[in-house]
C-alpha cells in the first residue's frame, strides 16, 4: 500500500520525477524500453524565438522522453509482477497517453519548424488546403482562429486519410480530442512554455513567428503516409 500510495501522490503532483528512487526489474520483465530524446538544436537561432525559449523548449520535451521511458518500464515490472490489477498500475496506464503524446507531439512541432519557404503552390498540400478550405488564406485564418481559443493546448492540420480530407483541430492536454486515424500534417504548441517567455499575452506574435518558420517540406512529407 505504501508503494501504492507513493505511485499515486507523484502523479497527483504531475511529475513521475517525484517518485522514489527505480527498484531493480522484476524477474521475467521485458528489457528496458529504448527511447531517447532527438535533437533539435539546429532550430536555434531561428528567427522569433530567442535561444532561452528554446532551449528550455527542449528541456521540457527532454522530460517526456525521460517519463515515457519510466511508465513504459514501470508498466511492464507491474505486470511481470502479477500487478495488473492494482490500481498503481492502471493509473500508469491513464498517464501513458498524457507522457507518450507530450513526447510525440513535441517531435512533431520541432519536426515542422526551421523552415524558410513559403509553402509550394504547386503541391499537393497546398492544393489540397485550397481545396478543402477555400483558398490557403482562408485555412491559414481557420488556423490561426484556433490557436487563439482561450486555453491551453495544440493546434494540428490533420488528414483524414479515410474521406482524403484537411481538418483544423483543437487538442487539449496532449491526450484530448485527436482525431482517430487521423494524420497530422502540421503542428502547433500553444502551451504558454511554448510563447509566453518570448512574447509575454501576446500568442498571436507568437503565432506569426510559428508562420513565419515553418518548413512546408516536412508537412507536405507527412501526407499520405
Amino acid at each position: 500500500m505504501k508503494a501504492i500510495t507513493i505511485t499515486l501522490a507523484a502523479l497527483a503532483a504531475g511529475s513521475l520525477f517525484a517518485m522514489a528512487a527505480e527498484p531493480a526489474p522484476a524477474p521475467g520483465a521485458p528489457a528496458a524500453t529504448e527511447y531517447a530524446p532527438r535533437d533539435f538544436s539546429k532550430l536555434l537561432g531561428m528567427p522569433g524565438f530567442s535561444g532561452t525559449a528554446l532551449s528550455n523548449h527542449f528541456k521540457l520535451y527532454q522530460g517526456y522522453v525521460s517519463n515515457t521511458k519510466l511508465v513504459l518500464d514501470k508498466l511492464n515490472a507491474m505486470v511481470a509482477e502479477g500487478k495488473q490489477a492494482d490500481p498503481a498500475c492502471a493509473e500508469l496506464r491513464r498517464r501513458l497517453g498524457w507522457e507518450w503524446n507530450g513526447m510525440r507531439l513535441h517531435e512533431l512541432y520541432f519536426e515542422n519548424l526551421g523552415g524558410t519557404n513559403a509553402p509550394d503552390e504547386a503541391g499537393a498540400l497546398h492544393k489540397k488546403i485550397v481545396r478543402d478550405f477555400g483558398g490557403f488564406d482562408a485555412w491559414k485564418k481557420e488556423f490561426i482562429g484556433v490557436g487563439k481559443m482561450r486555453g491551453i493546448g495544440w493546434v494540428i492540420l490533420y488528414e483524414d486519410t479515410a474521406n482524403n480530407r484537411l481538418i483544423n483541430v483543437w487538442v487539449n492536454e496532449h491526450d484530448v480530442s485527436h482525431l482517430a486515424g487521423a494524420k497530422p500534417i502540421l503542428v502547433m504548441d500553444v502551451f504558454e512554455h511554448a510563447f509566453m517567455p518570448d512574447y509575454q499575452l501576446e500568442r498571436g506574435a507568437y503565432i506569426d513567428a510559428f508562420f513565419s518558420n515553418i518548413d512546408w517540406s516536412v508537412a507536405e512529407k507527412r501526407m499520405g503516409k
